[in-house]
């Protein structure tokens, strides 16, 4: 099949498939007399592989090592568990960095009462200002 053929069997697109081919991730394709890329079934596997590693957000390096472990019919499960973990824990971080970045934001915006004026204390925050201090209501009171 060719590379469109490809690209909507796998659900890769074809830019991602060449690039894939250029940093040795999948074997470049065969060419067809009319210098076509030609893919077969186990092409469209071993795409559909790093897709779904890519959707579960493993880095290329690991991508790379578990392509080796899934070829290698002698490997080791400890090897992919390890690998999958070290990847869990790497998530568990990202999701603790989010969560912190998501409470960071909402105490700036809880700081600020919208009113319009150019005291902005997200912006102040944004600055550096670890502790940006409340808006003041139009009044002169400060925001509660």
């Amino acid at each position: 099949m060719q590379i469109g053929e490809a690209s909507a069997a796998s659900g890769v697109s074809a830019k991602m498939i060449r690039h894939y081919e250029e940093i040795g991730l999948v074997p470049r394709a065969g060419r067809r007399d009319n210098s076509y890329r030609d893919y077969d079934a186990a092409d469209v596997h071993r795409l559909r592989f790093i897709r779904r590693a890519r959707d579960l957000g493993f880095s290329m390096d690991q991508i790379r090592m578990l392509l080796r472990l899934w070829s290698d019919q002698g490997r080791s499960n400890a090897e992919v568990k390890a690998i999958a973990l070290d990847h869990v824990r790497e998530l568990e971080d990202k999701i603790a960095q989010l969560r912190d970045m998501a409470d960071t934001l909402t105490h700036l915006a809880e700081a600020c009462d919208g009113s319009g004026r150019p005291h902005c204390p997200i912006l102040r925050g944004l600055e550096g200002d670890p502790s940006p201090p409340a808006c003041r209501h139009s009044s002169g009171g400060l925001a509660a």
